[in-house]
């Protein structure tokens, strides 16, 4: 198994571990309901990627990217 250490292998640490939890098969949306999560609760670094949408290659560790399937549910969540 290989070591993990976090920061350097992964990153978000618990706070990847929070978001994950509140969005994962959500939509985005203006308002929270069971399956909706208000945009305007998002961190204020965030970007939304859809399927074949394109995105800059820089990394930045205080940015949540929120990817979406086509429909627009959450499908994975990951800092960078």
């Amino acid at each position: 198994m290989p070591l993990v250490v976090p920061g350097i292998q992964s990153s978000g640490g618990d706070q990847i571990n929070e978001w994950s939890s509140k969005l994962m098969g959500k939509k985005l949306g203006d308002n929270h309901d069971e399956v909706t999560f208000a945009k305007q609760d998002l961190p204020q670094e965030h970007r939304v990627l859809q399927p074949d949408s394109m995105s800059t290659m820089d990394h930045r560790p205080d940015r949540l990217n929120v990817h979406v399937d086509e429909q627009g549910t959450v499908k994975n969540v990951r800092y960078g």
